[in-house]
């Protein structure tokens, strides 16, 4: 073609319009060859009215009685092209004269076999007798049959085109974008291009052509089989093990399932069980002291109908009649010699209406429990905490994780390693509270000018560490020089304008604190308090641990880490019922003390009494293997 472009017009130079393909591979609109093939017919002069027609572009001669017929896939591709819809029939008035010998009758196509796909036609035989096509023309666009075929071979203007087997769809070896044959690869971007792709976007890249790629792809091609069928087997085998595993989860679920429907309808019984028995504690009580009082309030009644009619009969005897009036006064007097005084008044205690601070009881018990059950279930475990151990039986409690088992003597060095430099703040600390550096603080009588801070606090002699503390181990220590002092952890959200009955460290759920009031060491948390036994140490260590929600104090003496108490939930024990008495501290713990580790914290410090004085560290820097954190 010319260079007007692979889809214009030899002859009229404008884009394909209704385009038919010749024998020798050229592409014209069919009403040019319509106007052209007549008047050539016709001749010069001297010219034969039967000369043979030749394409306008190769001069390659054809009969003729040649059926010029449009080429749909071309037709197809530039409908695409210039974004019209499929299929639009030919202009009116382009349809040209067909030539004046008869059609020569072209062979049938073979039928094929009943379920065979059906084979790529010939463009260029006449519609409805097309032969099935030997080879395709990716730069004519077109497919031929082996007679048609011929002037590729023959012309030297059409053996550089390309030719492959055929192509039932030839616009799939076209690049979408310019609509030219795809004949390099890029190996860098691993897909197929035409030569405009590969000179404007892909310089630099590795382009091969088409076939040299196959070939270096076929040799490839055993070992690619080989490792797909290696990796189908691995998948099969981890399709295998992930049904096996989703069975398992099913058939668990349903087992825990049916167990925890059982266990809920114990529960439910039992409280059921109680609930009758209470109130049938209730019924025998109101009907003991019900017969009791009903019996005293009948006599009285009679004791009151007899002396109202004693005396009555006495204020109706005569003036006159001294006999009546003795004798009825007589009556009088022993109707008064029978009533036994006032009856008993109201009982002091109804023992029945202890029933509802029982039920109170359980109903608090209840919820804390399942409160701490639930936070146990929603917090990190192991996916085998599901899995029963051998030999052990479903109601036998188990043994607390060795994690649980708190050691009383440990060296300091291993709590060095999170050493966290305490500084107190001097916007948090109350006006009664005198700082001496960022270490030392000690409660005096006289208040003292600080600034105004929205953070101070107004009504506890309380100050806080800078910093917030919201992940990792950390690790200080508290020296308590004299008086009762409270060390521990608040919120850094706990508002310092709470009343003193609640903003106290450890009288709230926001803070938990160890205390020493100069005689024992006690914890408080949420309000409640737990002495302990351990006698005084003036040096303590606080361990906060995020990872494992936990706060401990320890003694520190001689390097030595005593425990005093660790702060934490306990885990749920398996089995039937608890195995030691409940603990109003530990369940106090268990429901609420997880939620303090959802909030940033801080170190907390409360001096109680008027000499109270205490000293942050010593910490040497020395023994500090991380960096300060705040």
């Amino acid at each position: 073609m010319d260079g007007s472009g692979p889809f214009s017009c030899p002859i009229c130079l404008e884009p394909l319009r209704e385009p038919v393909t010749l024998p020798c591979g050229h592409n014209f609109c069919l009403a040019c060859l319509g106007a052209l093939w007549p008047h050539r017919g016709a001749g010069g002069p001297g010219g034969s009215s039967g000369g043979a027609a030749r394409c306008p572009l190769c001069q390659e001669p054809f009969p003729d009685g040649l059926q010029l017929r449009k080429n749909h896939t071309l037709c197809e591709l530039l409908q695409m092209r210039q974004g019209a819809g499929p299929g639009s029939g030919p202009a009116p008035g382009l349809e040209p004269a067909a030539p004046s010998a008869p059609e020569p009758s072209a062979p049938c196509a073979p039928e094929p076999w009943p379920g065979a796909e059906e084979p790529v036609r010939c463009d260029a035989c006449p519609e409805g007798a097309a032969l099935p096509a030997a080879l395709s023309c990716l730069s004519c666009l077109a497919s031929f049959c082996p007679a048609h075929l011929a002037p590729h071979e023959r012309s030297p203007a059409l053996r550089g085109h390309r030719l492959v087997p055929p192509l039932r769809r030839l616009e799939d070896s076209l690049c979408p974008r310019h609509l030219r044959p795809l004949e390099r690869y890029c190996r860098l971007e691993r897909r197929c291009l035409c030569e405009v792709c590969a000179a404007q976007e892909h310089r630099g890249h590795e382009l091969v052509s088409l076939d040299q790629e196959r070939a270096l792809q076929e040799a490839e091609h055993p070992k690619v089989l080989s490792a797909a069928e290696d990796r189908m087997d691995e998948l099969g085998a981890s399709i295998a093990q992930a049904r096996r595993t989703v069975a398992l989860i099913k058939s668990a679920a349903a087992a825990e399932r049916e167990r925890v429907n059982r266990l809920f309808g114990e529960a439910a019984a039992t409280l059921h069980r109680f609930q009758s028995e209470v109130l049938g504690f209730i019924d025998d009580g109101e009907a003991t002291m019900l017969g009791r009082s009903q019996g005293d309030l009948q006599q009285q009644e009679k004791q009151r109908s007899r002396l109202s009619r004693a005396r009555q009969n006495l204020s109706q005897v005569p003036e006159a009649d001294s006999v009546g009036f003795l004798q009825e006064l007589l009556a009088l007097r022993l109707a008064l010699e029978e009533d036994g005084g006032p009856g008993p008044g109201p009982p002091r205690e109804l023992s029945f209406t202890k029933s509802s601070q029982a039920v109170r009881t359980v109903r608090d018990v209840l919820s804390a429990a399942c409160a701490s059950q639930w936070e146990q279930l929603q917090g990190p475990g192991s996916e085998e905490d599901g899995l029963q151990k051998p030999g052990t039986e479903e109601g036998e409690s188990q043994e607390p994780d060795s994690t649980d088992q708190l050691e009383t003597q440990a060296s300091r060095d291993y709590f060095l390693k999170f050493a966290y430099i305490v500084d107190l703040d001097s916007d948090t600390a109350d006006k009664f509270l005198q700082l001496f550096g960022t270490k030392g603080v000690k409660r005096v009588l006289c208040p003292i000018n600080y600034p105004e801070s929205p953070t101070r606090f107004a009504h506890c002699e309380q100050v806080l560490g800078q910093g917030a503390l919201d992940r990792g181990t950390y690790y200080w220590e508290v020296e308590i020089i004299e008086g009762w002092v409270s060390v521990g952890v608040m919120a850094e959200d706990c508002s310092p304008q709470e009343p003193y009955d609640r903003g106290r460290l450890g009288r709230n759920a926001q803070s938990c604190a160890l205390q020493w009031n100069g005689h024992v060491f006690s914890v408080w948390f949420h309000g409640l308090e737990a002495v302990l036994p351990q006698p005084f140490a003036p040096t303590v260590g606080i361990c906060l641990e995020y990872a494992d929600r936990a706060l401990a104090f320890y003694a520190v003496r001689d390097g030595q880490m005593h425990l005093l108490r660790k702060l934490k939930a306990s885990r749920a024990r398996r089995g039937g019922a608890p195995a030691s008495p409940v603990d109003p501290f530990q369940s106090r713990l268990d429901s609420h003390f997880g939620g303090l580790f959802t909030r940033r914290l801080k170190p907390a410090f409360f001096l109680e009494s008027v000499d109270a004085h205490l000293q942050i560290g010593p910490l040497k820097k020395s023994c500090i293997s991380v960096l300060k954190r705040r």
